[in-house]
């Protein structure tokens, strides 16, 4: 055996097992005498008193057992030094640190895999629109409808719709019923409903973010399923409308235009009657109380409820309880079913109509929302009369799929039994006009711009309809000559 020759230097024991020259180092704090009691101790060797100056017991030990005692020194040693430096507790520790690393860089992975996916599907959305963008289309209204329709999903990433710039003659066009529907593409109609709210200063008076009014647009475009009538592009109709009626007659406006632009959000494409009669999901959730006018409510609030599409966001909260009550009442007020209860309270308050008075006020925007929303015939023949042809291809896909159930099919909805004249000329002189001259009692405008319209296109089916009784008396005429001469 052996050891350094320098105290500062680290101690190391040299031992000879069976011939195998084994190496311990010590710590340079150790001394010699520490070295040695920690060898005794460790191999069980006996010692007499250093006071006497006794030298250690001589021993013969077996190789096989000083191997052994070797191994227990060794081991004794390992064991001081892992207290001594907390190897295992240190160990504990890097293992634990480096599994959570690991499992960040694992979730930071995933994470830049999500966005370069994300990015992917903005840049897809992106070129398809600006694809489009210079595209107008007509709705030639042949929808294979389902009744798979979407859910609610609005949009949460940065909206990149062209940001059209409208002419001049444009912006001048929007406030008229002559306005032309069909000559737009989908984004040029949000285009154009953005402006109406910058135009009517809803933007500043309600501090609107300008992108989450974009996002708030294009969620309520996404809720419009692809009916063949009720549409986003019907949604335009009520809102370019209701935008003219507020410039006409001097109105408030943001409940008007809110309510308008999200009036049949999510509309199935069949009506109350088919929802009660076939005990859908909507009549049974709302007890067959307006069903599709609660439904269209409650998918606005939706949008309204996520912070990327909250207009309101910066309203306090009492004025946005008092907003988001009058949008219900007036979203409620375009169940038909309730048309002569609703213009009746109206004509009673209008003789002394009272502008300061909420109740007078109140019911004023229930009729004018009406209104907007069955007002296609105001516009000029060629821009009303396709929506004649959306509306009974609807009409006709609830009745066929109500025999099919057989539940009742209402005759004005059965394609054997009407004919474009006989659906419009009843519906024109016993509720659109009516409803449109009392209204011109106090927004007297009207009367040149929507009213005189509606006369001409009341004129205009009946005219129609004597052309289509004069060809079915001629053919029932031929009919009956051709049977005479057979006989």
């Amino acid at each position: 055996m052996g050891s350094s020759s320098s105290s500062y230097a680290p101690k190391t024991i040299y031992m000879d097992v069976d011939g195998k020259v084994q190496r311990v180092i010590f710590s340079r704090h150790c001394s010699p005498c520490d070295i040695k009691e920690l060898l005794c101790s460790s191999s069980n060797i006996a010692r007499l008193s250093s006071q006497n100056n006794i030298p250690y017991k001589q021993l013969f030990i077996p190789s096989k057992e000083k191997e052994d005692m070797f191994q227990n020194v060794l081991s004794q040693v390992a064991e001081q030094f892992s207290r001594a430096f907390r190897t295992n507790e240190l160990k504990t520790e890097v293992t634990n640190r480096l599994a959570m690393l690991e499992k960040r860089v694992e979730l930071e992975g995933l994470k830049v895999v999500e966005i370069e996916k994300f990015k992917n599907d903005l840049k897809k959305l992106r070129d398809e629109i600006t694809s489009r963008g210079g595209v107008r289309v007509n709705c030639n209204c042949k929808y294979n409808f389902t009744d798979d329709g979407k859910k609610l999903s609005p949009r949460r990433d940065v909206p990149s719709y062209p940001k059209y710039t409208l002419s001049q003659e444009t912006i001048e066009a929007l406030k008229k019923p002559t306005f032309d529907v069909w000559h737009w593409e989908h984004n040029e109609m949000l285009s154009c409903l953005e402006y109406m709210y910058h135009d009517l200063g809803l933007v500043k008076e309600f501090n609107i973010n300008p992108i989450t009014l974009k996002r708030w647009l294009l969620a309520i475009q996404e809720n419009y399923r692809d009916n063949p009538f009720h549409n986003f592009r019907h949604c335009f109709c009520v809102s370019q409308m209701m935008y003219g009626m507020i410039h006409l007659c001097n109105l408030q406006t943001c409940i008007l235009m809110t309510a308008a632009v999200c009036h049949d959000l999510d509309h199935p494409g069949y009506n109350n009657t088919y929802q009660i009669n076939a005990r859908t999901e909507l009549a049974v959730r709302y007890n067959d109380i307006s069903p599709l006018e609660n439904h269209h409510c409650a998918v606005a609030f939706q949008i309204l409820s996520m912070p990327e599409c909250n207009i309101f966001a910066n309203m306090e909260p009492d004025s946005f309880k008092q907003l988001r009550q009058a949008i219900i009442t007036l979203i409620l007020a375009t169940d038909m079913a309730r048309h002569g209860e609703i213009l009746d309270s109206f004509k009673q308050k209008v003789d002394n109509f009272d502008f300061t008075n909420e109740e007078h006020v109140k019911c004023l925007k229930m009729v004018l929302i009406k209104c907007c929303d069955i007002s296609n015939e105001v516009r000029p023949t060629e821009v009303a009369e396709p929506w004649v042809d959306c509306l009974l291809e609807e009409y006709f896909i609830q009745s066929e799929r109500e025999k099919s159930e057989g539940l009742p099919v209402a005759p004005f909805m059965d394609r054997d039994k009407v004919t474009k004249p006989t659906a419009q000329i009843g519906f024109i002189k016993f509720v659109l006009v009516p409803m449109f001259e009392t209204v011109m009692k106090i927004c007297t405008p009207i009367e040149e711009i929507m009213v005189q319209p509606l006369r001409d296109s009341r004129d205009h089916y009946e005219e129609l309809k004597q052309i289509d009784d004069a060809m079915s008396e001629k053919k029932k005429t031929e009919s009956m000559s051709l049977g005479g001469k057979k006989k």
